[in-house]
């Protein structure tokens, strides 16, 4: 692009500024190129005129779009530049209060001089495992990619954090080193994480010193290496220092600091161990006073002392060893205060007499005093040939004091750093290592001497090493994608390097000028003059022989040569020294042994391959000096880094005051150009800075682009199209792999066509509704014009219509008035017209009608006639038919008797003829018996008639003559009146009465109104009484509910305090798990260290597939059994059963159920009263009394049923009410719980009422067999008492009974093979066989040879088989006509319900009926799935019972051959006539198993360790806690409390085992929390205690232990569930956590809502894992969650308990999401916000879909959902700031703030939230007492509950299945 066209009119730039170095401006004017003025105007609207030239003045650098403004990466700006560097990074500080900004790979951090919450655990755990770049900028980000890149690449990582003093270097190193001890921590008790944490304090209390700049500024620059284990577990650590500055020991600029370690020394001086230390204020010491001030505000050095020393203590320094640092550092603060007076005029001196100070240096040091005090003023000079001593001067002596001082603190610090090495040493070997380096950055002041000489050394050879590396990052990421690389010329320092340290360089000069007896600074200076004037990177200063000037690659600095020897020499007398290594204090006399000769330590040196050949080492006498020292150190800290990958922390100190976030600018360009930020920008503007990738590309430009060019699938291509059409020039832009590269401004320019387009849309869109506004204003006034129009012109139109009304009118009259005129004469011709006519039609009508008539009979007489012609023809044609039809008839006969007659001569016929005539035979004679029988009794019941008779007429005879008699009496007529008197009489009695009641009445009446009255007024007074109390009850309410509210206030915080102290002991429990889980890994390592290792196999036997049933081993009762129904209701509640719908369909079917059932019943019992009754009409023979009083049972018998029928039918009907009333009164819960009580009653008495019923109908059936079975036995015994001479061979044989069987006994009865199961075909089996038997006395006379009886006994059986079948199939017939109409009448109730539903489906509105009709088909398939799971349940039940038919006919098969066994033996005794066969009965199951106690360990290793999750999937669950507790039950019986004990230990710890074996698998913890919660109810529910015995049966009662209180495994067994729980919560949330982010966050939910913005390159390839999880969607969260959930529910885990891990689950959730919107800017806009509001959505109908909203897991995503509401509400006013406050109550106000700092627009219509709207909010939120954490903690963990939820299930009833290999188990 060409200069016109970006230095165009409103293009903004930056101008420099003398105050705040950099200001924008805006372009008034269009620029061309030649022009040498830029019409400018400042923010200020001040007009500006630029000088613009070639040279000297170019033009001012191009300002970024606002969209760009703040961004994480300086390098994702357009235009990078210094003055884009600087405007970021304010922005980012000031105003969004961020600290951290990447600039490439640098980390920018900024010292916000304030305490930030952004350090904690929770903030470890969020940057922990993530990408560089996919989180805002922060420490711990720098920190994760090392260690990512320490494991992922196996290579040596270091961490350079450098900058001036006060920019924060030290404070960084420790979080970064936090970092690593966190995220790395050791895997053993070693502690080392802590322990290198602990170095910090004390290295900060003897290295570190308050500064004019920094109030805790390190004067020391130290490198740590943090080793790692093949694991990437800390294993140990090392310390490298270098430069301590020691003058500060003796010197201290004004308002500054000594060491930390003095003043805290001072500060604890009256503590009872520091007594010795002669200690007073720090104030009374010189070397503490010099600054003259000895405090920092909020610093207490008290305090600080007491984590100094436990700091050294957790480092393994033991006291005394302290306690001799303590005496060494006070020593050298009383040697500061020994006052050395001068003699002879200063030539001498001398130590005053009796000095405290020097006394207590000497007692402290262990040194002799006399020799110190003499040493101290003198010295000794050693010639070639003698030695001698010299006195010295005070100056002389004072110096060599504060040498001494120095060499002492030196050797201290030197000694501490070294023993915090040993404590951090390891003997396990180093896999990798991680260095975090501290060290000085670029220093200049207005008098440099020897330490900033080193210092600004330091930062060139650092700098060198950036360059490179920055370059190097630079080529691979263009070598990867395939990008001509072309050579970046960058900034080399190394002819400055090599002005220092090259041969003949200034550290030479310096050495060798030190080894010069008479050697001064100026003679250096003046050879520095002579060798290094001529070279670029040196100057001479022209005022001043004694300085010198190098041109550093920050800056240039002026160093002053005067003290630059003593520094390098670092003189001490030896003499000096000598004394101290004589010292009786053993660890003075062992710092100041000579080690300089010696050779390092292999610990201190690191293996590593120097990135380039190092300089020539220098001769051996140059080794004590401190330069050749700080050279040596130097160059093995760059060997260091060069064998590593290095990270780099820029810290920036922001101004000199200290004031928290105030940026001075002039301050902030300095230490970036110093600290190299500003030459990674210009590296990464030399090349291609911004980076996009192609989808990021197409969704940001696809604006740009043409809907022809949008049709291809190839985004790279339409990519490549678009660039080649808006970018002219080629080089602008290059094509990678997988990115777009851009030159520097190409992005500013894409995004101004960008806004261009946005804007001529927006301009578009403008018009066309300012179009639409004039539009409507002008009909708006066109319609108003148009009202006005018609109203004038309808008052015009009025007065016309008036006009023409009047006139109308006058027309009216006129008109009216002739009419009637000429109507009137009208009418009088019209009325004699119409007379003549009238006359005239009545003559001719009638004429008509008498013509009509005559025609009408002549018609009537033709039809006559007619229709007798027919008749008679019809006669005569059917007369002939029947004759023809007789005459063929008697044809047809004629041959039929002809056929007949031949028949008739056959035998056939004959032999047909005979059997007919046997049975009309039979059957006459019969008749003619029954004639004979009815003829006998006629006639006697004749003769009883005509005696009766006879006597009758006797008696009408003799009645009549007396009546005759009295007639002819006379008295008649006298008897009348007598009687008519006597009714008189009573009448007049009658009226005496009523009159004397009347006035009995009346008084009475007068006193019960009286009473009346009295009652009336008592009233009265009840009423104000009652009033009166009603008052008092209103206030005792109130009192109660203020006492109510109270109490539940107080029950409230004792609710907290619960689960308080429920959660320390959860946490109790979890660091007693950790502290066991270390112990068993002690254990293993132990064990492998005594064998070796190898693969052992297991012998296993079991097998998923040897399972021989896919059913429940359970038989439990199907769920529409009523008393399961019942049961189930009384668990749930009557409130919760009500609301139960399934539980209610099931009640009311299990009642008709009862209803058929009752009906059926009665139906037998009527039949069983028809049949008694027709056996009672027929003739039979006496009874025996024992036959009598069994029918009379039966008939008492009967007689109860049918009352008991009625009483159930009366309960079934107040069934039908209740349920009925429900129905229609379902408003009030207490109604609703009232019938429900009903309905339980009523069913509980059907229930049992049909099993009393059930019993007595067998109770029935088996009286009636025996009263048939007597009937029958008494006519045998007739029938052979009359019958002696009958054959014997035709007398059927009779078994011998001795005695009346047993109702369960059927005697043996010939020719019947089995017995019928239906009451009345059994019935009538036994008449017919009664029958058969009484008459086998009479059919044998039939006929002498026994044919004709043989034929009528076989002709009676086939008709009595035929009647029974008969009566079958019309029994069936009627029974299915019943059904048929049973289920018409269902049908036709059905149908008119649907009617009605119809009906009233059609008066509702569409929306009423779509929701009525859904709501009717929810119910509809309701309905159908209840039936159809109680239809799968009878199947289920069914084919248990006959499997356990099949297992009890099974033993009695067996039982059954094993009595016919015992019966061959016993075949001789002749006094049993028939086989009887004895069944054993069947032993009841107690529920309970025994197992022999060596078989303890296999029953673990069955029941637990082997057992698999899927292997009693198909089984009832929980069945290994049922089957252990069953086992202890036994135990428990046999008062074996060493067998309980054991089985308890054994299977905790089995449990423990398997657990730690898959301590990862989600589905195992499941399966073994279900199993130890439910041997936890087990215990309980059968513990005896009535606290859990209250819902249990009768039967369960009676399966309590009884000899054992196992309370004490309770507990145990609620710790292991806790833990178990607690393992489970760590499983689910380690898999769902790497989804959360992504699914949450980056899933794209709602298509086409992301936004894309330049993102720079910290997402490079080497920043990126590669082998790192995919992106997930909510789909697959949701669906994870689905998988939980089902996998516990299948377990039978309880629902609470399920209900708390979902709640858990999502507090993960919502921690992490809301953790990583507050620390992503990316993530931070309306579009994220829309997308996470939609997803909480979905999490919520997941909720509700599987009944689990109850569980407060929806209320743990308010925060998230309140941060989602947040990004999208309106951020401007203060209503808008009013609405915030009150919206986002679950947020706290640094997460409130921290979201409106991080709101992003993605386009630059969207406007940022401003800084007075954020302090606005600040304001307002400022009552708030939250917390001061700004993210959530996602390791807290709920107290989980385990509420007591005793099982239904019996123990009797419970199944094993033969899979499981128990065989060894018995049941007892």
């Amino acid at each position: 692009m060409s200069v016109n066209e970006l230095y165009t009119k409103f293009t903004r730039v930056w101008i420099p500024d003398p105050e705040d170095v950099w200001t924008a401006a805006e372009i008034t004017r269009d620029y061309k190129e030649g022009e040498s003025v830029l019409h400018l105007k400042r923010e200020d609207e001040t007009p500006l005129e630029y000088p613009v030239g070639p040279k000297s003045n170019p033009l001012p650098f191009l300002r970024n779009p606002d969209i760009l403004v703040g961004e994480n990466d300086l390098t994702a700006l357009s235009y990078l530049h210094e003055p884009a560097v600087l405007h970021n990074l304010r922005v980012r500080f000031v105003e969004s209060n961020h600290i951290y900004t990447y600039c490439g790979i640098v980390l920018v951090a900024i010292n916000p001089y304030e305490q930030l919450q952004i350090y904690g655990e929770e903030v470890i755990n969020a940057y922990s495992g993530q990408n560089m770049g996919d989180m805002d900028p922060h420490i711990f980000a720098v920190a994760e990619e090392a260690y990512k890149q320490m494991s992922r690449d196996e290579r040596n990582q270091s961490i350079i954090v450098s900058g001036e003093s006060g920019a924060g270097k030290t404070v960084s190193a420790k979080y970064a080193m936090r970092f690593f001890a966190t995220v790395g921590g050791s895997a053993n008790d070693t502690n080392v994480e802590e322990k290198v944490l602990a170095s910090s304090p004390i290295m900060e209390a003897i290295g570190n010193a308050k500064t004019t700049r920094n109030d805790n500024s390190s004067r020391f620059g130290k490198y740590i290496q943090i080793g790692f284990s093949r694991q990437y577990h800390i294993i140990g650590a090392n310390m490298r220092t270098y430069l301590l500055e020691k003058s500060r020991v003796v010197f201290q600029a004004e308002d500054e600091r000594n060491y930390h370690i003095f003043y805290q020394l001072c500060a604890s001086a009256s503590l009872p161990e520091f007594k010795d230390l002669s200690l007073t204020s720090a104030e009374d010491f010189t070397y503490t006073s010099l600054g003259e001030n000895i405090f920092i505000e909020g610093v207490n050095d008290a305090e600080d002392l007491k984590k100094t020393r436990e700091a050294f203590t957790l480092l393994g320094v033991k006291d005394s060893s302290q306690g001799n640092i303590f005496r060494i550092m006070a020593s050298i603060l009383h040697l500061g205060n020994v006052e050395i007076c001068s003699e002879r005029g200063g030539e001498s001196c001398r130590v005053l007499k009796d000095d405290a100070h020097l006394m207590h240096f000497c007692r402290l040091l262990g040194v002799e005093l006399k020799q110190m005090e003499h040493w101290l003023c003198h010295r000794k000079l050693a010639t070639t040939s003698e030695t001698y001593v010299k006195n010295m001067s005070s100056k002389e002596a004072a110096n060599a004091r504060d040498a001494l001082a120095k060499h002492i603190y030196a050797r201290m610090f030197d000694w501490i750093v070294e023993h915090i090495n040993r404590s951090l040493h390891t003997s396990s070997k180093q896999h990798s290592f991680i260095g975090v380096l501290d060290i000085y950055g670029f220093e200049t002041f207005e008098i440099n001497s020897f330490e900033q000489f080193c210092i600004n050394y330091a930062n060139e050879k650092l700098q060198q090493q950036f360059n490179s590396h920055v370059f190097k990052l630079e080529q691979e990421e263009y070598m990867k994608e395939q990008i001509p690389w072309t050579l970046i010329d960058f900034y080399d320092n190394q002819p400055c390097i090599d002005l220092i340290e090259a041969r003949l360089g200034i550290l030479d000069l310096l050495d060798e000028e030190c080894r010069v007896p008479k050697g001064t600074d100026v003679n250096w200076a003046q050879k520095l003059y002579q060798h290094h004037t001529s070279k670029a990177q040196f100057q001479k200063p022209r005022m001043s022989n004694t300085s010198f000037i190098i041109i550093h690659f920050a800056d240039k600095v002026e160093y002053q040569c005067e003290g630059f020897l003593e520094k390098n020499r670092d003189t001490v007398y030896e003499e000096q020294i000598n004394i101290l290594k004589a010292s009786q204090l053993q660890l003075v006399a062992d710092l100041f042994h000579e080690k300089d000769d010696a050779p390092p330590s292999k610990n201190s040196r690191v293996n590593v391959r120097a990135a380039k050949s190092t300089p020539r080492a220098p001769n051996k006498e140059h080794r004590k000096t401190v330069g050749h020292q700080f050279r040596s150190s130097l160059h093995l800290l760059m060997e260091t880094l060069n064998a590593t990958t290095p990270h780099y922390v820029r810290c920036i100190k922001p101004n000199d005051f200290k004031e928290p976030f105030s940026f001075d600018s002039s301050r902030a360009v300095q230490q970036l150009r110093a600290c190299g930020v500003l030459e990674t920008i210009r590296i990464s503007a030399a090349g291609y800075p911004s980076r996009w990738t192609y989808p990021d590309f197409f969704s940001r430009y696809r604006v740009l682009m043409k809907k022809s060019d949008m049709t291809s699938s190839d985004k790279k291509l339409v990519c490549k199209n678009l660039l080649g059409t808006v970018i002219k020039e080629p080089d602008m832009f290059q094509f990678g792999k997988t990115k777009i590269f851009f030159r520097a401004g190409q992005v500013a320019y894409l995004e101004k066509l960008r806004a261009d387009k946005f804007r001529a849309a927006c301009i578009k869109i403008q018009k066309t509704v300012r179009g639409w506004l004039q539009r409507v204003r002008y009909r708006k006034i066109r319609k108003t014009a148009i009202t006005l129009q018609r109203y004038g012109r309808g008052y015009l139109a009025r007065r016309y219509a008036e006009y023409l009304r009047l006139t109308r009118a006058a027309l009216v009259c006129q008109k009216q008035y002739r009419m009637v005129r000429d109507r009137r004469a009208y009418l009088r011709v019209r009325k004699a017209v119409v007379t003549i006519q009238a006359y005239a039609k009545g003559m001719f009508t009638r004429r008509i009608y008498w013509e009509f008539l005559l025609h009408h009979k002549a018609m009537i007489i033709q039809k006559s006639v007619r229709g007798w012609l027919q008749r008679k023809k019809f006669k005569r044609a059917r007369n002939a038919a029947i004759i023809i039809q007789c005459a063929f008839r008697r044809m047809q006969a004629k041959k039929l008797l002809k056929e007949r007659k031949i028949e008739a001569r056959s035998a056939q016929h004959l032999k047909n003829l005979n059997t007919g005539m046997e049975n009309k035979i039979v059957q006459l004679q019969r008749k003619m018996d029954d004639q004979s029988k009815e003829l006998k009794t006629q006639n006697v019941q004749l003769q009883t008639a005509n005696v009766s008779m006879g006597s009758e007429v006797n008696k009408l005879r003799k009645e009549l003559e007396q009546v005759r008699g009295q007639r002819g009496e006379g008295g008649q007529l006298t008897s009348l009146q007598d009687e008519l008197e006597r009714l008189k009489a009573e009448l007049q009695e009658a009226h005496a009465l009523r009159k004397r009641l009347e006035e009995e009445h009346g008084s009475e009446k007068m006193s019960l109104e009286q009473r009346v009255e009295e009652l009336e007024k008592e009233n009265s007074l009840l009423k104000s009484e009652k009033e009166e109390m009603n008052q008092k009850i209103l206030q005792q309410t109130k009192n109660s509910q203020d006492m109510d509210s109270s109490v539940s206030q107080t029950e409230v915080s004792l609710q907290k305090e619960l689960d308080a102290e429920r959660q320390r002991y959860q946490n109790l429990l979890k660091e007693i798990s950790r502290v066991e889980q270390k112990y068993e890994n002690l254990k293993e390592e132990l064990s492998l260290t005594k064998f070796q290792p190898g693969h052992m196999r297991n012998p296993s036997n079991q097998s998923s597939l040897e399972s021989d049933s896919n059913y429940p081993s359970v038989s439990t009762s199907e769920v529409g059994d009523t008393e399961d129904s019942v049961q189930l209701v009384e668990e749930m509640g009557v409130e919760k059963a009500a609301m139960d719908i399934s539980l209610f369909m099931k009640l009311q079917k299990r009642v008709r159920e009862l209803e058929q059932e009752r009906k059926r019943l009665q139906t037998s019992v009527d039949k069983m009263e028809e049949l008694a009754k027709h056996k009672s009409s027929e003739p039979r023979s006496p009874t025996s009394e024992l036959e009598i009083a069994d029918l009379a049972y039966n008939n008492l018998k009967r007689e109860e049923l049918e009352s008991e029928n009625k009483k159930l039918k009366n309960n079934l009907n107040d069934l039908r009410k209740s349920i009925a009333e429900r129905a229609a009164q379902n408003n009030s819960s207490n109604e609703l719980q009232d019938g429900y009580n009903l309905l339980l009653s009523q069913l509980k008495s059907a229930n049992e009422e049909l099993d009393a019923r059930k019993e007595e109908m067998l109770i029935l059936r088996t009286q009636i067999v025996k009263n048939a079975q007597l009937q029958e036995k008494n006519q045998q015994v007739q029938q052979s008492n009359n019958a002696p001479e009958a054959p014997e061979a035709e007398v059927p044989e009779v078994p011998e009974v001795t005695e009346v069987p047993e109702v369960t006994e059927v005697p043996e009865v010939p020719e019947v093979t089995e017995v019928p199961e239906d009451k009345e075909e059994a019935l009538k089996a036994y008449q017919g066989l009664t029958e058969s038997k009484s008459i086998q006395q009479d059919w044998c006379y039939l006929n002498e040879d026994g044919e004709l009886g043989l034929a009528y006994q076989g002709l009676k059986q086939v008709a009595r088989l035929l009647e029974a079948q008969l009566q079958t199939q019309s029994r069936q017939h009627k029974d299915e006509l019943e059904a048929l109409h049973t289920q018409i009448e269902l049908l036709k109730a059905d149908i008119e319900k649907k009617q009605e539903i119809l009906n009233y489906t059609m008066s509702l509105s569409p929306e009423a009926q779509v929701d009525y009709s859904v709501q009717q088909e929810i119910t509809r398939l309701t309905n159908d799935n209840l039936d159809l799971k109680e239809l799968v349940e009878k199947l289920e039940k069914n084919e248990r019972k006959l499997k356990k038919q099949l297992r009890i006919y099974m033993k009695k098969v067996q039982e059954l051959e094993a009595s016919q066994a015992a019966a061959l033996s016993s075949r001789s005794r002749p006094e049993l006539s028939r086989q009887v066969t004895v069944q054993r009965k069947e032993k009841d199951f107690e529920g309970m198993l025994e197992y022999y106690k060596e078989d303890e360990a296999l029953l673990a290793k069955t029941l637990i360790t082997d057992m698999k999750p899927n292997t009693v999937s198909a089984t009832v669950p929980c069945l290994p806690a049922y089957i252990l507790f069953m086992c202890i039950r036994h135990a428990d019986y046999i008062n074996d409390d060493e067998k309980v004990e054991s089985l308890l230990t054994s299977t905790i710890n089995s449990v423990k085992k398997v657990l730690k074996k898959n301590s990862d698998d989600f589905e195992t913890t499941s399966f073994w929390l279900a199993n130890t919660s439910r041997l936890l109810h087990c215990l309980k529910q059968y513990s005896g205690d009535e606290v859990f015995m209250t819902q249990n049966s009768p039967k369960q009662n009676e399966h309590c232990l009884k000899n054992f209180d196992l309370a004490e495994y309770r507990q145990v067994l609620s710790d292991l569930s806790i833990q178990i729980y607690q393992q489970l919560i760590k499983v689910a949330e380690g898999i769902i956590q790497p989804m959360i982010v992504s699914a949450m966050l980056e899933s794209e939910s709602i298509p086409s809502l992301a936004g894309v913005k330049p993102m720079g390159y910290r997402n490079r390839s080497s920043s990126m894992d590669t082998d790192g999880p995919s992106s997930y969607t909510l789909e697959a969260l949701i669906r994870q969650l689905g998988q939980f959930h089902s996998i516990m529910r299948d377990h039978g885990l309880d629902p609470e308990i399920v209900g708390q891990v979902v709640r858990q689950l999502f507090h993960c959730i919502n921690a992490v999401t809301l953790n990583n919107l507050l620390l992503r800017k990316d993530v931070c806009s309306w579009s994220t916000g829309m997308q996470l509001r939609y997803n909480t959505s979905q999490l919520e109908e997941w909720l509700r879909g599987n009944n689990l909203y109850q569980s407060k897991a929806a209320a743990i995503l308010e925060p998230v959902i309140q941060a989602a509401q947040l990004l999208q509400v309106k951020k401007k006013t203060s209503q808008d700031a009013e609405a915030i406050c009150s919206l986002c109550i679950a947020l706290t106000t640094q997460q409130i703030v921290k979201v409106l700092n991080l709101y992003t627009p993605l386009n630059e219509f969207e406007e940022r939230v401003t800084v007075s709207f954020i302090r606005d909010i600040q304001t307002r939120l400022q009552v708030r007492n939250d917390p001061p954490q700004l993210l959530i903690d996602t390791k807290h963990t709920f107290p989980v509950l385990f509420p007591y939820t005793p099982s239904a299930l019996s123990l009797e009833t419970l199944h094993i299945p033969a899979s499981l290999g128990l065989d060894f188990l018995v049941r007892v």
